[in-house]
């Protein structure tokens, strides 16, 4: 299998917010932002271009510094491998040996250095959750709050969905979701933005899609759009979060349909509103 383009990543950690979209020229991969903190990535050495920006700017300040291979940022080696009903690859690599037949539905996927590889538990079940939907219904509309790089919403459009919205509050995982979308020709089908998760739950989908955090989610359980929506996918619990949503979706109503659990840690859920 081909090499991936990234081979060693150079990692700096500056305590303040970099603006987004600031590009730091040759090799520069993208800036993630957490809290306060930014963490800028490189595909070679980049010290004295990050030192002398932090040097400009008086909020910022350079903490530390890491190497590491691209395999060891994504846990493995990224693979073609299929889940279910999708062929998942990404662009350096040719779609899985032996799965071509026409029931199989590509999907090209390059992660960057942003969550959303496919290979994480909850990321599995949630695809999983969308191919069952799929055999109830065909959401015509989706909403992928958190889609990081586009993957759930990209399935979604695979398995016929005609309108999607990802979005994504972080930068640099909206523009990887957006060049994933363009990748795979579905520009006309899946917009991707950057914004709260909270700002979006009121608009109107068949199906709501949040692989996303506890601390977000839970607000917006509460929100009177979730609860229009006819069908949820809800993923990235823990099972303390799990119980939390599970008796705030039966408040309200709100049936699972089906859930599924990872060694006891993970869960995920297909509800339906209805």
């Amino acid at each position: 299998m081909p090499a991936s383009p990234y081979q060693d990543l150079y990692i700096y950690y500056l305590s303040g917010r970099v603006a987004a979209g600031r590009d730091f020229g040759a090799g520069f991969i993208g800036t993630w932002q957490e809290a306060d903190s930014s963490f800028l990535f490189f595909s070679a050495p980049a010290r004295p271009r990050v030192a002398a920006f932090v040097a400009e700017h008086p909020d910022l300040t350079l903490e530390d510094e890491y190497r590491m291979s691209y395999d060891e940022w994504q846990g493995e080696r990224l693979a073609p491998f299929t889940a279910g009903r999708f062929n998942i690859y990404p662009p350096w690599a040719s779609p899985p040996a032996g799965t071509g037949a026409e029931t199989r539905l590509d999907i090209l996927l390059d992660p960057g250095v942003v969550f959303g590889n496919g290979l994480h538990p909850t990321t599995r079940d949630c695809l999983a959750a969308l191919e069952m939907l799929r055999d109830r219904t065909c959401p015509a509309t989706v909403l992928d709050l958190g889609t990081g790089t586009g993957l759930l919403a990209l399935a979604a459009a695979r398995l016929g969905a005609r309108r999607v919205l990802a979005v994504d509050l972080n930068h640099l995982a909206a523009r990887t979701a957006c060049l994933n979308v363009r990748q795979n020709h579905l520009e006309e089908r899946v917009l991707t933005v950057q914004g709260q998760a909270g700002a979006f739950v009121d608009c109107r989908a068949d199906l709501l899609v949040a692989n996303i955090h506890f601390d977000v989610m839970k607000r917006m359980v509460t929100a009177p759009g979730f609860r229009r929506k006819p069908w949820l996918i809800l993923s990235g619990l823990l099972r303390s979060e799990a119980r939390l949503i599970t008796d705030q979706l039966r408040l309200q109503g709100a049936s699972i349909v089906r859930a599924w659990e990872h060694e006891g840690t993970w869960h995920t859920f297909l509800v339906s509103t209805r």
